[in-house]
């Protein structure tokens, strides 16, 4: 794959789990997005890729890619079904050993009788006649999930879900017209779920400060915020790329695979475990010998499809996300919430990032407090130092009003307070509409983001 899908989306992919935050907050405004010269640099780098690959594609040279790709991966693809089986067994022993989870690491909830629905689900995969139990089990938990958690925030663990529940009927199935596509299934299930949550790095960047602040070796020595659009941009392509040509979609799918699996070192065995369906279909669509093209052939194989169908997918997927925000939210979002406070996702005990910057020292509310004013206090400072007083007030203002927000999300997190909770959430959302603006600001005068 191309330098920019290798590295920007490194341990970056798909972390909602290191990112407590509020439901209804209001995305960052999608024209922000469209002017982000980063945002275009990335989208130009991959078309380029894209384009190189279908043009070695189309060539002799292609057939003897993919032809080598599948004499290394014969092994694997005669056993893949049983390597698919037994991943997705695997995957729901494991979240039972977790305990007090739907699905994923990241979801929790106090009910056992969940864990040992997950166990049962794990026993059910293996035989054909008990799959389809096992995938209405999968789907059942999703629905069941949706009790404690915002639909909005799911849908991605919704395609994934649905993608491998379509494998289990469709593997199960004595119909080879249908069986053949079981595969398919689930290339378009993790690609879906890859292009939806890659665009919370557009949506809402500041998920990911706090992570990238404590792991700095992440961004590889590139400003904070040319990494996380570009992260963002290599997350939604690779999964663009799933869907596409055999060759396309198989180096895709290598270049995952790699940044997956780099993300386990930094980030520990949960995150092995929360990816661990991915990363396995990830491994199916490497492996798999399929020639096959069932949608939209005539625009895949040419060279002008690529363009036309990364921009369809943008604008759809795009489309998609910021209007059902806005449908369920309103244009300004909400983050008042009809029964206290409702995170998307439980913060992690063992990698708690994303809590007003919190340190995995931080066990009161005192010494996050601490922490939120540290980190204010020094770039406001220097913010203010500027020589002109409209650039002085706009980048000292800038952390003055993260800093609020830091001190908001504390006080959900430790403030026991109904009236507190509410006014916290509403300087949220008012401080995030601030900031946005002032970023804007001067990013239409070509001035230094804070």
């Amino acid at each position: 794959m191309s330098a920019l899908l290798l590295f920007p989306g490194t341990a970056l992919a798909h972390v909602k789990w290191f990112a407590p935050y509020i439901v209804g907050a209001p995305p960052q405004a999608i024209a922000t997005t469209l002017v982000d010269v980063w945002f275009w640099t990335g989208i130009s780098l991959v078309l380029v890729f894209f384009v190189a690959t279908r043009l070695v594609e189309v060539s002799k040279l292609g057939e003897v890619i993919l032809a080598g790709m599948d004499r290394l991966t014969e092994p694997l693809s005669r056993r893949l079904d049983d390597f698919v089986r037994v991943v997705i067994g695997a995957f729901f022993v494991s979240i039972f050993a977790v305990g007090g989870v739907y699905l994923t690491p990241d979801l929790k909830t106090p009910a056992e009788w969940v864990s040992w629905t997950q166990l049962l689900i794990a026993g059910l995969v293996f035989s054909r006649k008990t799959q389809p139990l096992a995938a209405a089990g999968i789907i059942g938990l999703w629905l069941l999930a949706l009790r404690d958690y915002d639909v909005f925030h799911l849908l991605d663990y919704l395609a994934l879900g649905v993608g491998v529940a379509g494998y289990l009927v469709l593997d199960a199935s004595s119909d080879p017209d249908w069986r053949k596509h079981r595969f398919q299934m689930l290339r378009w299930g993790v690609a879906i779920a890859l292009m939806w949550s890659s665009l919370e790095k557009f949506a809402y960047p500041d998920w990911f400060y706090p992570l990238v602040e404590e792991k700095p070796f992440l961004t590889f020595g590139m400003p904070r915020d040319v990494f996380i659009p570009m992260a963002g941009v290599a997350e939604f392509t690779m999964g663009f790329g799933l869907l596409w040509t055999p060759l396309v979609r198989r180096l895709s799918a290598v270049a995952l695979f790699i940044i997956f699996n780099a993300a386990v070192y930094p980030f520990g065995r949960i995150d092995l475990i929360g990816h661990a369906l991915i990363m396995a279909v990830i491994v199916a669509i490497a492996a798999d010998h399929s020639r096959d093209e069932h949608l939209a052939p005539k625009l895949k194989r040419s060279l002008a499809g690529v363009p036309v169908g990364l921009a369809a997918g943008l604008l759809v997927f795009a489309g998609s996300y910021w209007g059902l925000h806005m449908a369920i939210y309103g244009p300004q979002g909400t983050v008042a919430a009809v029964a206290g406070e409702r995170l998307t996702h439980t913060p992690n005990v063992d990698h708690p990032h994303g809590m007003a910057g919190a340190s995995s020292s931080e066990g009161s509310a005192a010494s996050a407090f601490a922490v939120a004013m540290d980190k204010m206090h020094g770039p406001m400072i220097e913010g203010v130092a500027n020589p002109d007083p409209d650039t002085a007030f706009v980048l000292g203002i800038i952390p003055h009003h993260q800093g609020a927000i830091d001190m908001a999300e504390i006080v959900l997190r430790f403030g026991k307070d109904h009236e507190n909770h509410e006014l916290a959430r509403e300087i949220i959302a008012a401080q995030r509409r601030e900031i946005e603006a002032m970023r804007a600001w001067l990013q239409q005068r070509n001035l230094p983001q804070p």
